[in-house]
């Protein structure tokens, strides 16, 4: 999809084609461009650019990622090498000494050089091994020269001119937590001091040892990322019996790692007397290395302490900045820990010095696992879910100011007030990475957020009575449903607004008790039931989709994005069942069969008190004023399909708004679904790509080798087995016009799959590397009205695939069988998001060796004669089921236009004249661009018939 930003980056350049005369008119290498992207689409570029380059020339390939602490250098290197297999060479193992400094004179770039240069003419080299807690080199580790094909360097010189002249590709990374803690900085100490010397105090090296050598990148990556719930840590902690608690595990023979901890807590210069554990910046030094995480960010669900990724590295240097700029430690401790591993979740016996205590902890990435294990260990509480700080804090005290916290300027609740009266639309921005360019500060040191954002907002209440009424008069119900939260004034990313969703959780549940009810609403594709799942996860509780409350005569005639099609008097009657905690019966609905299938209890208890209602119209205001809690989410695969709509119209010289797409392919959205978005307490901006991010790719391996039925239940988990049965149709539509190699491929076309009569649009762009296909794994529902939208703006339906698809999945592996149609043999496919996992059932079912990476419509176009095909593109053979196909979407869609209500017919009124006001705006700058065009050309002529006069 990227093929117009590869051409710019892959020209004449590199490390062994630099001194050599092009002889090709073809783009290969990289060549240093001004390329502002996201971290997503910066890995991308990086894979695609790894892969241009290793079949452009010989031998190894060398990348190196630089950039300061805290901005993803080594996140980028482990999803690259996740895909590619990559050697990983961190600069941070060749420390010349036990200093804690982190400057130039620290690294040994002699050894460094001399192992690159060794592994660049294929010979092993020994790679040093640095111990942070023994403050010294250790040993070393050996890599093979003729097995690195890509070697990446990641440290934060990693493009400083003793190297550059080594690498084939040099990236920069700038962002991450390290924009954050500037922008937690600026936000306490206020406009006292300039970017500049903020950046001095806190990282000093940066603006004259790193920053310089970033310019040369060729790739330039800005971080928006800032701490991340995704990928929480589940810790349930309680008292140790005794000090040797740990001897039981020891005399069995289980390893443990030890360490020891100074863990500092750094209040703000602004703060105020109470203790606001949000405020504070924590540091834990390990050895010779600091770590540093922006103020108590946790959650707390029971018994469970849940911990984001929200920890980075920094020098000695910072921590002297924070201080001079009038940090203060109010807090420090010295943590020992003991911790043995046990596959998903470790034990870790933890002693504070100033408690005097030893505590058990069990931590893992999986809530239930956690739980699971702890209870198999026997470590069973009484669970404390206070943090340290909070510990030492109970029993010391706050520690008293020395000088009291400037007033501020302004009250947060009025500013809350202004921003609640005039909500403002949350559409995704379609050219973020544009946007980047315009940045009044350098793109190496400007916070992407807001300069005057704190790190974690703060949810208030606001009261609904009116100002004339008695307090004591209100029963404790009428408070109850009187007490709102307030909306937050601003959107927020997804991590953040996953944050924020949950901490509004906990505030309702303390202010208001049990139940609570909450609604996301958003367009499709937009992260709805993906938010909901992992709020789900984090906090415990049930998740409705009001898919479920579809009428079967509605679904019959598609009309899945259309108000009227829910159940609303059965919605309400659960809601209030569910108000009131009584059970209540939750519909079933059968996609494939168009009807209800049954129902489901549900009972609000102390286990499960809240409820997520999740659905295009949650937030409708018939749903909505049932409700606690009204989360809205934009963009993900929505925004993704109107911004690839925008980029094929481009590229046949079309130039089409955001708002003119829109219209025509989510047609309800601007009448009937974002005028309900904007009363959402919170808004989130989804800025999720699913072909850029490799956080939702799925590794498949393909093969048409015969598997036995019983082979394949053999390799899948028995207990948890489940198979299912598929019979769809895909249907390729392409723009007239796009520029093509003379065939047809996947990434020319909009694919749209027909099953179980719905709708859906396969995100397929896939990254192929040696046998695996590395593709998105999102799928997402679209209206027939979509589908007639894309026909309406000049797509054509150019291919078709119709197969059954035999599914058989246990949680981690999938394998799926499927049986094209015109195809004699049926092809398998195993896929999971673990690569070895899919390596290993391909090897149980003696697959290897018979792999292919073709795509099912590149196998179909094969399968057909060369010669047969029309003048519009399309196969003989296929032309007239395709013509098929097209006449029963569009006899769909005009069956359900004709039975829309008269509250649509307005709004289509609407939409028709504010298309007219665009169509006369764009005939207005064809007819200023034709006039200086005419202007131009009556001047040349005037010109020439002079020119002639003269030399009569």
């Amino acid at each position: 999809m990227d093929d117009e930003v590869l051409q710019r980056v892959f020209q004449e350049g590199g490390r062994d084609y630099i001194h050599q005369p092009s002889t090709s008119t073809s783009s290969s290498i990289l060549q240093s461009l001004p390329l502002h992207v996201s971290f997503d689409h910066g890995c991308y570029l990086l894979i695609k650019s790894i892969q241009e380059l290793r079949a452009a020339k010989e031998g190894l390939v060398t990348v190196g990622i630089g950039g300061p602490s805290g901005s993803g250098k080594t996140s980028l290197a482990e999803k690259v090498t996740s895909v590619i297999g990559c050697t990983v060479i961190l600069m941070e193992n060749y420390r010349k000494g036990a200093e804690e400094s982190n400057d130039l004179d620290s690294i040994d770039f002699e050894a460094l050089v001399s192992n690159m240069e060794d592994l660049m003419k294929g010979k092993d080299t020994a790679v040093p091994v640095f111990d942070f807690q023994e403050k010294r080199r250790v040993g070393s580790t050996i890599i093979r020269g003729t097995l690195s094909g890509v070697v990446i360097v990641d440290g934060t010189y990693a493009l400083h001119a003793k190297l550059r002249s080594l690498l084939d590709i040099r990236v920069a990374v700038v962002g991450g937590v390290h924009f954050s803690l500037l922008s937690k900085v600026r936000y306490d100490i206020g406009d006292s001091c300039s970017l500049d010397n903020l950046i001095d105090s806190i990282f000093p090296l940066f603006r004259k040892h790193i920053e310089p050598d970033l310019h040369h990148a060729q790739i330039r990556i800005n971080n928006s990322f800032v701490s991340s719930f995704r990928e929480a840590i589940y810790k349930l902690k309680c008292k140790s019996e005794s000090p040797n608690g740990h001897s039981d595990y020891t005399e069995s023979g289980q390893e443990a790692q030890t360490d020891n901890f100074i863990e500092m807590y750094l209040r703000p210069p602004s703060a105020n007397e109470e203790a606001r554990i949000n405020d504070w910046i924590k540091v834990r030094q390990s050895g010779i290395r600091y770590y540093l995480s922006l103020g108590d960010q946790r959650i707390v669900d029971k018994h469970f302490i849940i911990r984001p990724k929200a920890e980075f590295e920094v020098g000695k240097m910072t921590l002297g900045g924070l201080l001079q700029l009038g940090y203060n430690v109010v807090v420090s401790y010295k943590r020992e820990s003991l911790t043995f591993n046990f596959g998903e979740v470790s034990l870790a016996f933890e002693t504070i010095d100033s408690l005097g205590e030893t505590f058990m902890v069990v931590r893992g990435s999986n809530r239930k696992t956690v739980g699971a294990e702890a209870l198999r260990m026997g470590v069973c509480g009484p669970w404390i879910i206070k943090s340290y700080l909070e510990l030492i804090l109970e029993q010391n005290g706050v520690p008293r100011l020395n000088t009291p916290p400037p007033l501020a300027s302004t009250s947060m609740a009025r500013n809350q007030e202004r921003a609640i009266s005039a909500p403002r639309p949350i559409r995704i921005t379609p050219n973020f990475v544009n946007q980047l360019e315009d940045l009044s500060q350098s793109w190496t040191r400007s916070p992407t957020k807001s300069k005057m954002e704190p790190v974690l907002a703060t949810w208030h209440f606001i009261s609904t009575v009116p100002s004339s009424a008695n307090a004591s008069d209100l029963d404790p119900s009428s408070f109850r449903n009187n007490m709102q939260l307030a909306p937050m004034p601003d959107s927020y990313d997804f991590d953040r607004g996953l944050l924020l969703a949950v901490q509004a959780i906990q505030a309702l549940l303390e202010s208001k008790g049990l139940p609570i009810i909450v609604g996301i609403g958003g367009p499709s594709g937009s992260g709805k039931t993906s938010l909901a799942h992992k709020m789900s996860n984090i906090i415990g509780c049930e998740v409705v989709s009001l898919e479920s409350y579809y009428k079967s005569e509605h679904v019959k005639d598609y009309k899945y994005d259309d108000f009227s099609s829910l159940d609303l008097s059965l919605l309400s009657k659960n809601i209030n069942d569910i108000r009131k905690s009584r059970r209540t019966k939750i519909p079933i609905f059968d996609l494939e069969s168009g009807f209800r299938s049954g129902f489901r209890d549900l009972e609000v208890s102390e286990d499960c008190g809240v409820v997520i209602f999740e659905g295009v119209y949650a937030l409708h205001p018939d749903i909505r004023l049932s409700l606690d809690l009204w989360i809205a989410v934009v963009g993900g695969v929505h925004s993704h399909l109107i911004s690839r709509v925008q980029r094929d119209k481009n590229r046949v010289g079309c130039i089409m708004s955001q708002i003119e797409v829109m219209m025509a392919v989510f047609p309800m959205f601007q009448q009937h679904i974002e005028p309900h978005l904007v009363h959402a307490h919170l808004k989130i901006r989804n800025d999720f790509d699913p072909v850029l991010s490799p956080e939702s790719s799925l590794f498949v391996l393909k093969s048409n080798k015969q598997v036995d039925y019983q082979d394949i239940l053999e390799i899948l988990e028995s207990i948890k087995v489940c198979s299912s049965v598929q019979n769809f149709i895909d249907i390729y539509l392409r723009l007239p016009g796009i520029p093509s190699n003379g065939y047809l491929t996947e990434g020319d076309c909009i694919r749209v799959r027909i099953c179980e009569g719905r709708f859906a649009l396969l995100i397929r762009e896939p990254i192929r590397e040696g046998n695996f296909i590395i593709q998105p794994k999102v799928d997402f529902d679209i209206s027939i009205s979509t589908v007639i939208g894309l026909l309406n703006l000049g797509y054509q339906a150019v291919a078709y695939i119709e197969a059954s698809a035999f599914i058989y999945q246990d949680g981690k592996i999938l394998v799926e069988v499927d049986n094209l149609q015109d195809v004699p043999s049926p092809y398998i496919q195993i896929k999971g998001v673990d690569k070895e996992a899919v390596v290993a059932a391909g090897s149980m079912l003696r697959l290897d060796g018979s792999y292919t990476t073709k795509s099912y419509l590149q196998i179909i176009l094969e399968s057909l004669p060369a010669l047969e095909i029309n003048s519009s593109g399309v196969h003989t053979q296929q032309a007239a089921r395709l013509q098929e196909l097209v006449e029963f979407i569009q006899s769909q869609g005009s069956s359900s236009s004709s039975e829309s209500s008269p509250g649509r017919e307005g709004a289509a009124i609407d939409n028709a004249i504010e298309d007219l006001q665009c169509r006369i705006k764009k005939l207005e700058r064809w007819q200023t661009i034709n006039t200086v065009l005419w202007t131009f050309l009556m001047s040349a002529l005037i010109g020439y018939s002079l020119y002639q006069r003269r030399r009569r």
